[in-house]
């Protein structure tokens, strides 16, 4: 008698490899992955619209 696959293993694979995925389509779609003379700064993650503390 066959078993059947576990199905958390198999959920916990799809949501990995979906979100690594999407990291390296994000990194792949940047505008300065291929300008390598421009050195732009950049705004950390996640602090946007804030004003830097005093």
């Amino acid at each position: 008698m066959l078993s059947k696959p576990p199905m958390v293993d198999i959920f916990a694979l799809a949501v990995s490899h979906g979100l690594l995925a999407l990291a390296v389509w994000r990194l792949l779609s940047r505008d300065d992955l291929y300008d390598e003379g421009r050195s732009a700064p950049r705004r950390p993650f996640g602090r946007r619209g804030r004003k830097p503390d005093a």
